[in-house]
């Protein structure tokens, strides 16, 4: 149970074997020690009894052939395998163990044995130089100093002219570790790397193409679609039933991108200035946005459509004033009302013989309730953000250690960003976004479906993003009227109206909301552990003081949230 360390430089032939040097006696079941050489590769036994009763390890690559190299052994007297370390020119190596049950002594009185070990196993053709032996562990560092100290030795000693690389070898080891300057430099230098790594750690890689500027883009017609039956070759050109590529363009992206945006070619504008279109009134002016072609629908409103595009063309492409136009027109403008003439002469609303009326799409309908509450961040930037989300989502689908296997949510302001930020793992996209249509992003969407399911009403009722926010609301809204109380529930009701749908609640709506109120203090009265319930749910704390008017308002307000006129435009 006693440490030492030993160990040479050795010059050593290929796959070369047996004992380096040893103090061992086999007549006594190998009891002692060795530096073993092993086809090459370099090891040793701590041996008591062998094979059971002892310790072998063996390096895992081979020594460099026919050079000098430092080979060193350490052991701690553990008896454990760990405790075993050898050392190739100062590198720490993986072992390979052949026997690892060491408990008993490997004291032995046979001599200590150059070669080979006391009557057995020698080995030829390996030259030792500056064997050392040392009765306690020797530190990796004190390894390392053994390797360099002997051969700086050597070269400052050398009578003969040194090498260009014995040179620099003097002088790396003189700047590494005499000169203070190349050392506070050399420091300064790591950090700055270190620093630098981490910010780029941080960041994100963008892969960028460039075109080969010997060749030019070019394809083949593939017969069926498989890649391994080429036909015609073709090259890089426009549609034939388009306006052609210019002269002088070159036939890559910038001059597809030229391309798109000349003035002869009117697509891009007509097809831009159609999504937009879309995005305000809910149908494009070509109700199939994805298809212009002749599989899609003619426009509504052609001469509508062709000046639009040409405007915003001949504007700038200013995407900012092409809202404007259409959000100050008199056509959406109009009311959303839609009474029974319209309904007969124009149901799908394709005339626009009333405002636009469509559901939000699932992040408006997320990020307006946050508004509406005041809990949205104004943030603008930065990475993706894990808001609230079902338990379970990510882990029916995530492989074995995947870096996105567990969902944790995050905490704070990142919990009430725009859901823009919102982490999107395609293979389970956010439950509460998915359920309100949003798309999967597996692949492009063009037009986003609509659809309506109590699904949808369950999430807008019990999410913990939409149970807060109305929690958020209710307590300022009972901050906002404090006098006789019948009037200041008026005064609160319409206060949000005005947050939610943007107008005073009529008189025959507040009745009903009225009777809404008292039902719902009545039953929180009656059972306050249910309103402090509610108000636990969401990382946003309030003071439980009124716990059952709280809770009254904050249902009341969830009610609201979820108004026909509040979740469409």
């Amino acid at each position: 149970n006693d440490s030492f360390s030993f160990g040479a430089w050795l010059f050593v032939p290929p796959n070369a074997s047996g004992a380096v040097f040893a103090r061992m006696n086999e007549a006594e079941d190998f009891r002692g020690w060795d530096l073993w050489l092993q086809n090459g590769q370099i090891g040793s036994h701590i041996v008591s009894a062998w094979p059971k009763n002892a310790l072998k390890g063996v390096t895992a690559q081979k020594l460099p052939e026919n050079r000098w190299v430092h080979v060193f052994v350490t052991y701690d007297g553990t008896s454990k395998p760990e405790g075993l370390k050898v050392y190739i020119d100062g590198r720490d190596q993986q072992l390979t163990f052949e026997a690892q049950s060491l408990t008993g002594s490997i004291r032995t009185t046979v001599p200590f044995s150059l070669g080979q070990r006391h009557t057995s196993s020698p080995t030829s053709g390996v030259r030792v130089q500056d064997l050392r032996i040392y009765n306690r562990q020797l530190h990796a560092a004190e390894v390392d100093t053994l390797r360099t100290h002997p051969r700086l030795a050597y070269l400052v000693a050398k009578q003969t002219p040194r090498s260009e690389a014995e040179q620099r070898e003097l002088f790396d080891w003189y700047l590494q570790n005499q000169n203070d300057d190349y050392k506070q430099t050399t420091a300064q230098l790591a950090k700055d790397q270190s620093d630098l790594a981490a910010a780029v750690a941080r960041g994100t890689i963008a892969h960028v193409m460039q075109e080969k500027a010997d060749s030019k883009a070019m394809a083949y017609i593939l017969f069926r679609g498989e890649y391994d039956k080429r036909r015609d070759p073709v090259e890089a050109l426009t549609p034939a039933f388009l306006p052609p590529l210019a002269e002088g363009l070159p036939r890559n992206r910038l001059g597809l991108a030229k391309w798109l945006l000349a003035p002869e070619n009117p697509l891009t504008a007509r097809v831009t200035v159609n999504r937009y279109w879309q995005e305000v009134f809910g149908t494009g002016l070509v109700s199939t946005s994805g298809d212009f072609g002749i599989a899609g629908h003619l426009p509504s409103h052609p001469e509508l459509l062709d000046w639009l595009s040409v405007e915003f063309r001949e504007q700038g492409w200013d995407v900012k004033e092409l809202f404007r136009w259409m959000l100050t027109s008199a056509t959406y403008r109009q009311s959303a009302m839609a009474t029974p003439e319209k309904i007969e002469r124009d149901p799908q609303n394709q005339w626009l013989s009333r405002g636009p009326r469509f559901r939000m799409e699932a992040e408006m309908v997320r990020d307006f309730a946050l508004s509406t509450s005041g809990l949205l961040s104004d943030e603008i930037g930065g990475p993706s953000v894990k808001p609230y989300q079902p338990e379970g989502v990510w882990e029916a689908v995530a492989m074995i250690g995947s870096n996105t296997r567990d969902y944790k949510a995050d905490s704070g302001e990142n919990l009430y960003r725009r859901s823009l930020y919102t982490f999107w793992k395609r293979s389970a996209p956010p439950a509460s976004m998915e359920i309100l249509n949003a798309p999967s992003r597996e692949v492009c969407t063009v037009r986003r479906e609509r659809t309506n399911t109590p699904l949808q009403a369950l999430v807008t009722l019990n999410d913990p993003q939409f149970v807060e926010a109305a929690k958020k609301l209710a307590d300022s809204i009972l901050q906002f009227a404090t006098d006789v109380p019948a009037h200041a529930d008026v005064a609160r009701m319409q206060a949000v109206a005005e947050r939610l749908i943007s107008r005073p609640f009529s008189d025959q709506e507040l009745a009903i909301i009225e009777q809404s109120l008292a039902k719902l203090r009545e039953h929180y009265t009656a059972q306050p552990d249910d309103a402090l319930q509610l108000l636990a749910v969401g990382e946003t704390k309030l003071t439980t003081e009124h716990a059952p008017e709280l809770a009254s308002w904050t249902m009341l307000i969830n009610e609201l949230m979820n108004l026909d006129e509040a979740l469409n435009k």
